[in-house]
């Protein structure tokens, strides 16, 4: 096979994978953008104050999981005294579910 088309297969499957990934984020935000609007999701920004006011600290890392059907926040926050607590938060109604310090 020519060498300038193996090149050229490798450069458009890269192009093809670097696109992919921000395509499936989009998706994924929508679809929770659309929770909110239908109710069925509290804003992530309510969740967060309720968060900050109760443990403090700052946020280091949030993923949108689903817990058997349920939509569920985790939430890594460094708090002030330098630990990674860890929180599942129910995305629907912000009940804290969970709640551990990392080792």
């Amino acid at each position: 096979m020519d060498k300038r088309l193996i090149a050229l297969a490798i450069v458009a499957l890269a192009s093809a994978m670097a696109t992919a990934a921000p395509a499936s984020e989009r998706r994924d935000h929508e679809r929770a953008r659309a929770a909110v609007v239908a109710g069925e999701r509290l804003p992530l920004s309510v969740i967060l104050k309720t968060i900050e006011e109760r443990f403090g600290g700052r946020v280091l890392e949030i993923d949108l999981e689903d817990d058997r059907g349920r939509p569920v926040y985790e939430i890594e926050i460094l708090d002030d005294r330098g630990r990674v607590l860890e929180l599942d938060v129910d995305a629907a109604t912000g009940e804290i579910l969970e709640q551990e310090y990392d080792d």
